[in-house]
């Protein structure tokens, strides 16, 4: 059975900035360039049936398209480090997609997530790597950042159980719309009213 997860996917052009990270830290595991996203929900090992009842659950989402960009890095474990990230810059309608996304796996009573959403790229895995080397990598990379980039969809994606990130899989993907929602939108016929 899959593990799955909902993200948002990573261009090239912002995967190729990210790979330059890539080494000077003892101990890291370095995940491949095809395997960052920004992990929106984490929802686990479920069922056939439970899978399918929340791919059609977000069938129903009807958000605009946004951009983002990827801003500083940081490790996750304090004082006993297991990951390196690159950082994104928060935007509201990440946040608000992220939301959505987890009030329909609530609904659902999906198995909650422990952890608060922190939206970020895991890019790499730490093994016994030393806090005083982690203080250094990310001192000398903290200026790290992107071009913005549009985010024009949101996948449901899959790994198997597995050592470190990868590989995933896109089992389904929701497009944003390019068009800004309308909130009380007047009927057409109440527009030609006198």
């Amino acid at each position: 059975m899959p593990r799955l997860f909902t993200a948002l996917e990573i261009p090239h052009d912002a995967a190729m900035s990210l790979t330059l990270l890539r080494g000077g830290l003892p101990g890291a595991r370095w995940l491949d360039a095809e395997n960052y996203h920004i992990t929106l929900r984490f929802i686990g090992d479920v069922e056939g049936h439970v899978a399918d009842e929340f791919a059609n659950a977000l069938d129903r989402i009807n958000r605009p398209s946004f951009t983002l960009e990827l801003s500083g890095v940081g490790q996750f474990g304090g004082k006993k480090p297991h990951s390196i990230w690159a950082g994104v810059t928060p935007k509201p309608e990440l946040v608000q997609l992220q939301a959505e996304i987890e009030r329909i796996s609530q609904r659902l009573r999906l198995p909650a997530d422990p952890r608060k959403f922190t939206p970020h790229v895991s890019l790499a895995r730490l093994r016994n790597s030393q806090i005083t080397d982690v203080a250094n990598y990310l001192s000398t990379r903290g200026n790290f950042s992107t071009l913005p980039f549009k985010v024009k969809r949101f996948v449901l994606m899959s790994s198997r159980d597995s050592v470190g990130g990868g590989p995933y899989v896109i089992e389904e993907s929701w497009p944003l719309d390019a068009r800004p929602i309308v909130l009380n939108q007047p009927s057409a016929a109440a527009r030609t009213m006198p």
